[in-house]
């Protein structure tokens, strides 16, 4: 059973973008996102400060976020690196289960990588993720470099949407010929 310690997990800057995004794609009608809670059984909790201390993660979680775009299934990660190599560890078996099911019924699944290191924004789309989980599974590397990801799904914020992964989605729609049931 895993255990949670809140002194590590003071605030993500990268959920923190996502958060404000998904409220400015909801404004404006885009998008309806919702942030996955993990469920935790409380250990220890600082009854002066309100806040716990110490905690169990009851079950496995599935992914951070789920919705829809524009009657498109959406689920994805977020993930935060401070290197230019990425750890498939970050990534859990269970995530990619759920990840592979989802698009098996014809959702699109991703995740949104932060190389925190270098302020860059980069949108992995599942197919992707998967070729280098894969390799692993193979024998090969455990990782994968930035170097060896398509520029073209760099996610550069504009119009007041700090992680603009619509821009993504909009890449992998165009290049699937993805096309929705009305």
């Amino acid at each position: 059973m895993a255990t949670w310690n809140s002194r590590g997990l003071r605030g993500s800057t990268l959920e923190e973008l996502v958060n404000r995004t998904n409220e400015k794609y909801r404004e404006q009608g885009l998008a309806l996102i919702q942030k996955v809670p993990t469920p935790i059984t409380p250990i220890k909790i600082d009854k002066e400060h309100r806040h716990i201390t110490l905690a169990y993660f009851e079950q496995k979680s599935t992914v951070d976020y789920i919705g829809a775009v524009q009657g498109i299934p959406v689920c994805f990660d977020a993930k935060e690196c401070d290197s230019d190599t990425f750890p498939l560890q970050n990534i859990h078996e269970h995530q990619v289960r759920f990840m592979a099911d989802f698009e098996r019924q014809e959702g699109i699944a991703f995740l949104i990588l932060m190389f925190s290191h270098r302020n860059e924004l980069y949108f992995l789309t599942y197919e992707s993720m998967r070729s280098f989980w894969d390799r692993a599974a193979n024998g090969g590397r455990k990782s994968f470099r930035r170097e060896e990801l398509d520029p073209g799904y760099i996610l550069t914020p504009h119009g007041g949407y700090l992680v603009p992964y619509l821009d993504g989605i909009k890449k992998v729609i165009e290049n699937a010929n993805y096309e929705t049931v009305r």
